[in-house]
């Protein structure tokens, strides 16, 4: 065997051994489950076999089609006789679109409340702070509970009360990478050169510490939807027509000993996707820091 051929067969296992380090296995595959879960939401519509609502009351509580129930309902059927496939497929639309919507609402809340507080410093910086530890110090869902029993629930309200979750998280990562950044270089030279503050934190500012914000945002993503599925779970959720992977998981609590697969199936759903996306959020949080990179 030639000197080039040996090179080329030793460059191959070491370049696949360099692509699995930068790329684990169990990242592509988180990966690849979100990007199933997202293609489940934006196409629900094309992928339920049945209305999610319609029931068919003489199949009550049918297995799923492997362990003998019949083949229209691959899943099963509820007490109503409703596909749960197709219940599932709606579910999860409804949970990622709360989970996106309120988590995107957190973060720019949060991030803007952080840049002002940077930015004015002083009482300004003082009262803002005191509003973050004021949020930081409550446990969100009992404050979610209260919101939703005292005004009633309706689903834009439930966004909004899922938007508030987590903004001080982000006002303190701001708060502190803005001042950081203030004294950067960078900065000081565009504002010498006379670039007015907004110029400066939406041109300079903002792309130094996206990556950061990124990072926090697929940490938070997977608890909004763990707190969309524990309050509809509660009854004070997503309510009925309308359905989400915690309200299924909690209308299937009163079967669990006759009809486990009305609860096993969201359970699953809930439980694979924030795995995934909590595994993805690591991966780019070890990929966006600079000291951890080039390890």
């Amino acid at each position: 065997m030639s000197g080039a051929a040996v090179s080329a067969t030793a460059a191959g296992p070491g370049r696949y051994a360099r692509f699995a380090r930068r790329y684990p296995p169990l990242v592509i595959a988180a990966a690849a489950f979100v990007a199933f879960a997202l293609f489940v939401a934006l196409f629900a519509d094309w992928l339920a076999p049945y209305p999610y609502t319609a029931q068919d009351l003489a199949n009550r509580l049918k297995p799923p089609a492997p362990l003998g129930g019949l083949p229209q309902y691959w899943l099963g059927t509820d007490q109503l006789g409703r596909d749960i496939l197709s219940r599932l497929v709606h579910a999860t639309r409804l949970s990622m679109l709360v989970a996106i919507i309120g988590t995107t609402t957190g973060a720019i809340l949060g991030t803007l409340v952080g840049f002002i507080a940077a930015h004015y410093r002083g009482w300004v910086e003082e009262a803002l702070m005191m509003l973050v530890d004021a949020q930081a110090s409550m446990p969100f869902m009992l404050i979610a509970l209260a919101v939703l029993a005292f005004f009633g629930n309706h689903l834009t309200l439930f966004i909004l009360v899922m938007g508030v979750h987590g903004w001080e998280a982000y006002a303190r990562l701001a708060r502190g990478m803005v001042i950081a950044a203030n004294t950067q270089g960078y900065a000081v030279a565009v504002r010498a050169l006379g670039a007015r503050p907004r110029t400066v934190y939406a041109r300079h500012v903002l792309p130094n510490i996206l990556s950061a914000l990124i990072v926090q945002f697929t940490l938070f993503f997977p608890a909004t939807i763990l707190l969309e599925s524990s309050l509809s779970f509660l009854g004070l959720g997503i309510q009925p027509p309308l359905t989400s992977l915690g309200q299924m998981l909690g209308s299937g609590r009163a079967h669990l000993l006759s009809a486990w697969w009305i609860a096993v199936a969201p359970g699953t759903m809930i439980f694979l996707t924030t795995l995934s996306i909590s595994i993805a959020g690591d991966w780019l949080r070890d990929r966006l820091d600079p000291a951890l990179r080039n390890r």
